[in-house]
C-alpha cells in the first residue's frame, strides 16, 4: 500500500540496510496484539506470502478467501489482503491468547513491522516507522535477523521486482476499460495466487516463470 506522507512524518529519518541494526526487539511483546488489530485492508499479500500460507496451512487460495482473506482494489490493482474479524477487528489468524497462529509463515508485512520500505531509483531501503509499535525501550536487532527470511538477497530482489510490477499495473489500470481492467486483475490473481505453488520447488524460480508468462502475454505488452 502506497503511503503519501513525508518520510520525516512516519519514520526516524534514517535509512537502513538488512545488515544494520534497529530498535526492534521487545521482551514484553507477549500478549500485545495491537499491531494485529484494526488493520483494515492494509496487510496486502504478495505471491510469496500466499505461497507460504497455502503450503503452511495446506489450504488453497480459494479456501482462504472463504474466511481469512479478501480481495480489494487498492492503488489501482486488485490484490488479496488479510481479513479482519467483523466483531473484534482482529486478524483472523490471531488466536485466543492474542498470538499469531501462523507465525512461522506470517506475511512479509508482519515480518517487517515496525519497519517499512522506502522505494527510490529502482530499489528500496528500510525505514523505522515511528508511532506504530506501542512498546518502548526496544532493543537493537539486526534487520536481516528480524525478517527471518531465507535467501534474503533473493527475497529483496523479488520484493523490488514485485513492487515495480504492481506500480506499472497501477499506472496502466485507470486508462483501461472496466472490462479490460477486470480481465487484467483476473489474470494476475490467477497466475500469481490461484495457481498452486509446489513445495518441492524453489519459490523464486516459480515466481520468475510466472512473471515470464505474464510479461509474454498481451498484458506485458502494455506495461
Amino acid at each position: 500500500m502506497i503511503r503519501n506522507e513525508a518520510i520525516t512524518e512516519i519514520s526516524d529519518g534514517r535509512f537502513y540496510t538488512a545488515n544494520d541494526e534497529a530498535p526492534l526487539g521487545c521482551n514484553e511483546c507477549e500478549g500485545c496484539s495491537a499491531c494485529c488489530r484494526d488493520m483494515g485492508d492494509s496487510v496486502i499479500l504478495d505471491p510469496l506470502d500466499l505461497c507460504r500460507i497455502t503450503l503452511g496451512l495446506g489450504k488453497t487460495f480459494r479456501e482462504l478467501l472463504e474466511n481469512e482473506l479478501e480481495i480489494a482494489e487498492i492503488d489501482n490493482i486488485a490484490l488479496p489482503h488479510l481479513n479482519m474479524d467483523g466483531a473484534t477487528h482482529a486478524c483472523r489468524f490471531l488466536n485466543d491468547a492474542g498470538r499469531c497462529s501462523i507465525h512461522p509463515f506470517r506475511p512479509g508485512i508482519c515480518r517487517l513491522f515496525p519497519l517499512g520500505r522506502y522505494y527510490e531509483n529502482g530499489s528500496f531501503r528500510y525505514i523505522l516507522q515511528t508511532g506504530e509499535c506501542r512498546k518502548e525501550n526496544r532493543t537493537n536487532v539486526k534487520i536481516a535477523d528480524w525478517l527471518a527470511t531465507e535467501d534474503l538477497k533473493k527475497y529483496e530482489f523479488f520484493t523490488n521486482n514485485w513492487h515495480s510490477f504492481i506500480r506499472k499495473v497501477g499506472a496502466v489500470s485507470p486508462r483501461l476499460t472496466e472490462e479490460s481492467r477486470n480481465r487484467m486483475y483476473m489474470q494476475i490473481l490467477t497466475v500469481f495466487y490461484d495457481e498452486p505453488y509446489s513445495k518441492n520447488a524453489d519459490f523464486y524460480s516459480q515466481y520468475v516463470e510466472r512473471m515470464r508468462r505474464i510479461m509474454s502475454s498481451p498484458l506485458g505488452a502494455i506495461l
